[in-house]
């Protein structure tokens, strides 16, 4: 039996169905299990970003009012559109870490870890992500939903056990009508 030849155009095409699958099926790698969007090394760097936004001191951190469940929650819903750029640029994250100090970013030394974000805020971060994602727009962009998670309302996901607000001493902003309710002992 001879070989089968097959002609240019079919080459041509199972070659750019390849390429083109190498590049699009790392962006649809599954969600772990009790996450919605993002895989669980994608939502360990989240967290590791956003405690370094709103860090733990005397009052919680990012990681204990639950931060990276609001971002991964909204990025299947309001934040759809943003669900590309959060995969370039956790990887973007990644691979800046890994230029500028040889390791992932989430093992880093908090001082390391700055610096990687720092350098991302200048738009100096190493990576070839960053020349076809930017760096600031993506720092930009976790900054604040690191900071719509911490201060906005916990049925968002976010703002566990309502940490935001007894650090600032507020009560649970109420719903109208429903004055009635007392979130905390001793609220008004």
């Amino acid at each position: 039996m001879a070989p089968e030849h097959i002609g240019r155009r079919t080459f041509v095409k199972a070659a750019g169905a390849a390429v083109g699958s190498a590049v699009v099926l790392p962006a649809c790698a599954s969600p772990a299990p009790g996450w919605r969007f993002l895989t669980t090394a994608e939502a360990t760097v989240v967290e590791a970003i956003a405690e370094q936004i709103v860090p733990a001191d005397e009052n919680a951190g990012a990681r204990e009012a639950g931060v990276v469940n609001y971002i991964d929650r909204q990025l299947t819903g309001p934040f759809e559109e943003h669900q590309h750029t959060y995969r370039r640029g956790i990887a973007g994250v990644q691979q800046a870490a890994d230029a500028m100090f040889g390791g992932r970013f989430e093992s880093l030394r908090w001082a390391q870890q700055t610096a990687v974000l720092h350098a991302m805020e200048r738009d100096e971060a190493p990576g070839d992500i960053w020349e076809s994602t930017s760096a600031p727009s993506f720092f930009e962009l976790i900054r604040d939903h690191t900071m719509q998670g911490f201060y906005g309302s916990p049925r968002h996901g976010g703002n566990r056990g309502f940490v935001s607000f007894r650090m600032i001493g507020l009560d649970y902003p109420r719903i109208v009508g429903q004055n009635r309710y007392k979130m905390f002992p001793g609220s008004p």
